[in-house]
């Protein structure tokens, strides 16, 4: 099945309980390009991206080109969008190679080594291939989880703060992974609370606050110091200097430097 890759959340809303989450969230994420997903703590944003990837339950709709994703059968979804979750924690202590192997089951009987290599090597963790995911430190596992997500090949890629605990080395590959994944015609939505790294890895931004679209576009163009001072509630500056890439400066409220 080929399916048109643009993403889109259409009137989306979720209730938890009493509490709502999100309320009313519509945009359309293009394939072929990052988004970052920028917000508060409590704005929705990996609320969002469970809804996107349809392992929440939502009111509206979310499609991939025309179709519904409520449509699609757990296979072809598990084919076109590679999920990785905040703090995610696998359940079995299995190998690094195993777990990367993982990424693989939606194609069942296409299994691929050489997709899994080529994502053990991008991701760096060809060392340890054989340790069990017990042995590893917060950011060699967060690399293997990001790895079983490359190895799917999927059309979509929907990260969770991926990058939170890496040291900067492997900050810098990672994003520069995503980025490779959206040139080669993959859709990217990466939840970020770093905004410089925002800058310089997003095309587009969405902005939530309290569950509610705030602001989104080109990066250029909304990552400004009045969208960002209205998202924290506190006040920013923001600069591009003679080498064009955005830098960002919180300040204090009454704007002086922190």
């Amino acid at each position: 099945m080929n399916l048109p890759a643009d993403l889109a959340a259409n009137g989306l809303s979720l209730r938890l309980g009493q509490r709502s989450v999100l309320s009313g969230v519509s945009h359309r994420f293009a394939s072929g390009k990052v988004t970052a997903i920028l917000g508060p703590n409590g704005a929705g944003k990996s609320s969002l991206l469970r809804c996107l990837a349809g392992l929440q339950r939502y009111s509206g709709t979310v499609t991939i080109g025309d179709t519904l994703l409520a449509e699609l059968s757990s296979q072809i979804r598990a084919r076109s969008i590679g999920y990785l979750a905040q703090q995610a924690a696998p359940h079995w202590d299995i190998s690094v190679e195993t777990l990367v192997a993982l990424g693989r089951l939606p194609w069942r009987n296409s299994f691929d080594a050489q997709a899994v290599a080529d994502a053990m090597a991008a991701c760096d963790v060809v060392r340890f291939a054989d340790r069990p995911l017990s042995t590893l430190s917060g950011g060699e596992r967060a690399r293997a989880l990001f790895a079983r997500v490359l190895a799917g090949e999927p059309r979509w890629i929907l990260a969770d703060e991926p990058l939170a605990a890496l040291d900067p080395a492997h900050q810098l590959r990672m994003a520069g992974l995503l980025r490779q994944a959206a040139r080669k015609g993959a859709g990217v939505a990466v939840v970020l609370h770093d905004l410089n790294l925002a800058a310089h890895l997003a095309d587009e931004v969405l902005m939530l606050c309290g569950g509610r679209l705030l602001a989104a576009g080109p990066t250029e163009s909304t990552l400004t110091a009045a969208n960002l001072s209205r998202l924290f509630s506190i006040g920013f500056a923001v600069s591009t200097p003679e080498s064009g890439r955005i830098t960002i400066s919180p300040t204090s409220m009454n704007n002086t430097p922190v």
